[in-house]
């Protein structure tokens, strides 16, 4: 059973990953009351099959839930075809309109002036915070821009996401519980005025385009669905970004031969995302229930069970990958399924490539030297997995080419 309250796991939860998948690849676990599996390729199924579905139970009671359960009873990763498929084709039409490459060169400069800023500091004798100087802002405002949110707005974001996601974890407080309603509600609040702007005065913004958005049908996202699927994409788009950005430094740092072999050749740099994408994934636990029942890594998982990929563990498979706890910046076997797998696989993907490519990038390209500058700290959350701090002392190189 998997001790999510204890400070070592959470810390490092890749040995107790790889004794449990020893032992068997799917278990049930009593203390969360669901099956998990440990096995990449039962991990991988869990994404994948269909009678094992993402069906969203709004939280009770309803009068104190109202808003945190419109955005998740209305968003596409709580859903299954046909309702799902709908969903996704009219989002996909929208972001297929070429944001995510017209903002490609806008992300690299956002990138290098945010490092050339923790530069400055750090050769300034300041204390330098990887989050605080580029990793929580960078995403933000990168979401913010692709949504068409004005500058002055945009500090009220993250905010309102880091409350939210606080309700993904176990053993929440009122009080957490509490905080994730009132930024739910906000948040929709924003939104919907936001569209409304949108409606009268359209721009060449995402959320011009998922507000004008229509299928072959005449079809088109009613106003839940819309506010929903941008929130989403700030809570599960941003969140990953910030917490692969925080793991994959401090596992560069911790193997100072893979960043010098990344600084030598930039090239690697596409390689080395997905690997640090697979060696510490930012989320450690995805629920699925099933709708019948299904045979499964040698087990049954009876029709309204819930059972779990572990995402973390199945990327440290043996049977998948060879190694998988030595970091290779250059592994290109690397079948990770940290964005996830099947229908669910993560639409925000090429937007969080493009984000993590200019951010590893610019932290190469624009510094001769990269060091912690202190201890980093853990958050204390499992299923959302990341950093709190990581302190940095960073060295300039002579030009920037």
């Amino acid at each position: 059973m998997l001790d999510l309250t204890d400070a070592a796991f959470v810390e490092d939860p890749y040995p107790a990953f790889a004794a449990a998948r020893d032992r068997a690849p799917v278990q049930w676990d009593d203390g969360l009351g669901m099956w998990l599996a440990y096995g990449h390729a039962e991990a991988n199924a869990v994404l994948r099959t269909r009678a094992l579905g993402r069906i969203w139970t709004d939280r009770a009671p309803a009068e104190r839930f109202g808003q945190f359960n419109l955005i998740h009873r209305n968003a596409i990763l709580e859903m299954e075809p046909p309702d799902h498929t709908r969903l996704r084709r009219l989002i996909s039409a929208a972001f297929a309109r070429g944001h995510v490459e017209r903002l490609r060169p806008w992300v690299e400069e956002l990138a290098g002036s945010l490092v050339d800023g923790m530069v400055e500091r750090s050769v300034a004798g300041e204390p330098v915070d990887l989050f605080t100087g580029m990793a929580e802002q960078l995403p933000v405002e990168v979401i913010a821009e692709l949504l068409g949110v004005p500058q002055a707005d945009r500090p009220l974001l993250r905010p309102w996401s880091n409350a939210i996601v606080k309700m993904y974890e176990y053993g929440r407080t009122t009080e957490t519980e509490d905080a994730a309603e009132v930024a739910a509600a906000e948040f929709v609040a924003y939104l919907r005025d936001l569209a409304a702007q949108r409606r009268t005065a359209p721009g060449e913004d995402l959320l011009t385009h998922l507000v004008t958005a229509r299928d072959a049908d005449g079809d088109r996202l009613t106003e839940d669905e819309l506010v929903t699927t941008c929130v989403l994409l700030l809570n599960a788009g941003h969140e990953a970004t910030v917490n692969v950005t925080g793991n994959g430094l401090l596992a560069l740092l911790q193997h100072p031969d893979q960043l010098a072999r990344l600084r030598a050749d930039p090239a690697l740099l596409p390689t080395a995302i997905e690997e640090l994408m697979r060696f510490d994934a930012p989320l450690q636990l995805f629920e699925r229930t099933a709708t019948a029942d299904v045979e499964l890594g040698g087990v049954t998982v009876a029709q309204g069970q819930k059972i779990a990929a572990l995402l973390g563990s199945g990327n440290h498979d043996p049977a998948v990958f060879e190694a998988p706890d030595t970091l290779d910046v250059g592994r290109t076997d690397n079948p990770h399924i940290s964005f996830g797998a099947g229908v669910h696989f993560c639409i925000g993907a090429p937007l969080a490539r493009v984000e993590l490519q200019a951010s590893f990038g610019a932290l190469l390209a624009r510094t001769s030297s990269l060091e912690l500058a202190g201890e980093a700290r853990r958050r204390p959350e499992f299923v959302i997995r990341g950093l709190a701090e990581l302190p940095l002392s960073l060295e300039p190189v002579a030009t920037h080419g």
